[in-house]
């Protein structure tokens, strides 16, 4: 069948939501209208996609396996988009995706002296969408930093950097040169555990029956905040660390935990003669730091 991609939009956002009131004033339609397009889908589908009552919405199996091939057939029909609209441009244009405390500089110097045709759009990305850029087309490449979930993808290591905890100026632990990651056990870490697995391993809060809540945190900026704030610590690659450099936060070396990992990525599927040239580039720099 062919997908309607406006319905499927329309089905995710439902689907994010589970309330159809939420929905349509997420895509600015009236409910009634989102409620047929939805209806709609599933009898093109020939299957229901959500069980509702008067008080839940909740997806049925088809419905979950619909969410999670929607929403990478959107972020392909994105992909195409936005190459098809670049590959209009009088000039080529690579676009490059880099996490923070990366310096690209370099590199794009470099391609600039081999392909000094080629315009280069710089995007900073964060933990939170550094794959997903790469999957909706936004960037042609991109410099990330490990772990990614790298299906569909081809990642290049490119170098690998030492990790240090920050911490409040105040903090038990700041006038030290270095720290075991055991002196680290009762502290609360204000990321994803398995980014830290040998704290993981030995933190008391992840013994207790209620974790401490962590929000969500989308930039360096308000990771440091809230650590400065001593709502807890974070483990973050020693270039962060420098680049985001604030009186009131504290970088100390953690002496036995694994470093950071920095690799290029970009689309398996995709052949193109400028990746290629970044890629050179790239490589004749390697190691950053």
């Amino acid at each position: 069948m062919d997908f309607d991609l406006r319905k499927l939009r329309y089905f995710v956002a439902v689907a994010e939501e589970l309330h159809f009131g939420r929905a349509a004033a997420r895509l600015h339609i009236a409910q009634p209208a989102l409620s047929r397009q939805i209806r709609a889908l599933e009898d093109e589908l020939k299957t229901p996609l959500f069980v509702r009552d008067r008080r839940t919405t909740v997806l049925t199996p088809a419905g979950e396996q619909l969410l999670t091939d929607a929403r990478d057939l959107l972020a392909a029909a994105e992909a195409v988009h936005r190459r098809v609209t670049t590959a209009a441009e009088a000039k080529p244009v690579l676009t490059v995706g880099f996490m923070p405390g990366i310096v690209v500089t370099p590199a794009v110097r470099v391609l600039a002296g081999h392909r000094p045709d080629v315009s280069v759009r710089l995007l900073r990305t964060s933990w939170h969408d550094q794959v997903a850029v790469l999957h909706n087309g936004s960037v042609d490449i991109s410099i990330v930093r490990l772990p990614i979930d790298q299906r569909g993808l081809t990642v290049r290591p490119l170098f690998e950097e030492p990790r240090v905890v920050m911490v409040p100026a105040g903090h038990r632990l700041a006038g030290k040169e270095s720290v075991s990651v055991t002196e680290l056990a009762d502290e609360h870490l204000l990321q994803d555990p398995d980014a830290v697995p040998e704290w993981r391993d030995i933190a008391l809060e992840l013994r207790k029956p209620d974790r401490p809540e962590v929000p969500r945190i989308d930039s360096v900026e308000e990771k440091l905040e809230l650590v400065a704030a001593g709502a807890g610590i974070s483990v973050i690659p020693l270039s962060t660390a420098t680049f985001y450099t604030r009186p009131d936060v504290i970088g100390i070396p953690v002496e036995d935990i694994g470093p950071n990992r920095v690799c290029l990525a970009w689309l398996a599927k995709r052949r193109s003669p400028l990746i290629d040239a970044f890629l050179g580039a790239a490589a004749s720099l390697a190691p950053w730091s």
